[in-house]
């Protein structure tokens, strides 16, 4: 598949409706271009506050040219501030937004109309810390394998709690028109019954336990 470009205003777009959860005395930086920053700096590896104000730095030069940031570049503290104020179900909401507008383009890039949507749990590496007794953190995510594309995602504590979190993510996600693959921890009837409710098909992983009888006589 072609490499499909995306203008950086339209992701400026996706993002404005955020409330800002700052004081009106610490907003020296607009909060879509902190958030906006932040974002790309992750998709470009970066872990943390830390790494995120290294990166924007060394792109100050095109990030001045490109968002609205009347005081400069935001350095860690801005970064690690927003971030922990932010309310995850907004910014969720935003980002879902605009994963749909790029399956939608990759869509008619690729002329891939009925998409398989791959349902399965994820376990981020190093993401555990021992030392202040944090365990791995484990998600759900679904991929459209077709567009390269990754659509949503939802974080469980405990593999049980997939049960839960996958109807939360078929919520967030528009699935109409696909066929949704999850695995055997995943097959239960009310998932089924929603895929089927949200207009869509499903393939579903069974686990299939054989039981072998002895008789002696």
């Amino acid at each position: 598949m072609a490499i499909q470009h995306v203008q950086l205003d339209e992701v400026v777009g996706y993002f404005d409706e955020l409330e800002d959860p700052r004081s009106t005395v610490n907003r020296k930086h607009p909060l879509v271009s902190v958030v906006v920053i932040a974002l790309m700096a992750v998709l470009a590896g970066a872990g943390g506050p830390t790494a995120i104000a290294r990166w924007a730095a060394i792109k100050a030069e095109f990030l001045m040219s490109v968002l609205n940031l009347p005081n400069g570049v935001p350095r860690k503290d801005v970064f690690r501030r927003v971030l922990s104020l932010l309310k995850p179900a907004a910014f969720q909401a935003c980002f879902a937004k605009w994963l749909q507008a790029l399956r939608a383009r990759t869509a008619e890039a690729t002329g891939v109309e009925t998409p398989v949507l791959a349902v399965d749990r994820k376990t981020a590496r190093r993401s555990h810390d021992a030392s202040k007794a944090l365990g791995a953190l484990h998600s759900v995510s679904v991929w459209a394998s077709e567009y390269g594309l990754s659509l949503g995602q939802v974080a469980c504590e405990e593999k049980s709690n997939e049960i839960t979190a996958i109807p939360e993510l078929l919520r967030l996600v528009d699935i109409q028109g696909t066929i949704i693959t999850i695995d055997a921890m995943g097959t239960q009837k009310a998932i089924a019954e929603q895929i089927i409710d949200s207009k869509a098909d499903y393939v579903l992983a069974l686990n299939v336990v054989y039981q072998a009888q002895w008789h002696t006589g």
